[in-house]
């Protein structure tokens, strides 16, 4: 099984603002999948952290469609949204990973920051997927950080937008 990270960050490795915030990430342009919607037909399933799934709920739509949805809490997740597949999990990544791989699942998408860095440290992750957008935010929530060692990367691939955008592609050394 895989495991991977597609996000966009500002240029000084926000993810969202400090209270979730994303209208930072509005363009001015018309909006561009940069390569997502390629990206996501290639996973199988999500495996995203609480407060990521909350304020996926909150954009009043369900992007995923019929894709597994595992959220990572250990409170109820209550209503899940129409048409939705979700299921709540918990547990140390390596127990998640090792149970989503038992169900025959091929490549997991791992989104939020707090679950992208404990994958990232257990050591789960093949590949990320970063979109820097040209904007500060000054401060916020950061993709990555403290690591139990040096991760090393080996860069896939390099892609600039028009707006600025620039997206790396990297597959982790394992």
């Amino acid at each position: 099984m895989r495991a991977s990270v597609f996000c966009g960050v500002s240029l000084d490795g926000f993810i969202a603002r400090k209270d979730g915030g994303l209208d930072w990430l509005e363009g001015d342009g018309p909006p561009d999948d940069h390569g997502y919607n390629d990206f996501i037909s290639t996973i199988d399933a999500l495996v995203i952290g609480r407060n990521t799934y909350d304020v996926v709920l909150g954009f009043g739509g369900w992007f995923y469609g019929k894709t597994p949805v595992f959220v990572l809490s250990s409170r109820d997740l209550g209503a899940t949204p129409e048409g939705g597949v979700v299921e709540r999990m918990s547990g140390e990544p390596r127990h998640i990973y090792d149970e989503l791989e038992s169900k025959g699942f091929k490549h997991l998408y791992i989104d939020g920051g707090i679950t992208v860095q404990k994958f990232l440290n257990a050591g789960l992750i093949d590949k990320i997927i970063v979109s820097r957008l040209p904007i500060l935010i000054g401060e916020g929530i950061p993709l990555f950080g403290k690591t139990d060692r040096d991760i090393r990367l080996s860069l896939d691939d390099l892609r600039q937008f028009p707006s600025g955008m620039v997206q790396c592609s990297y597959s982790v050394k394992k």
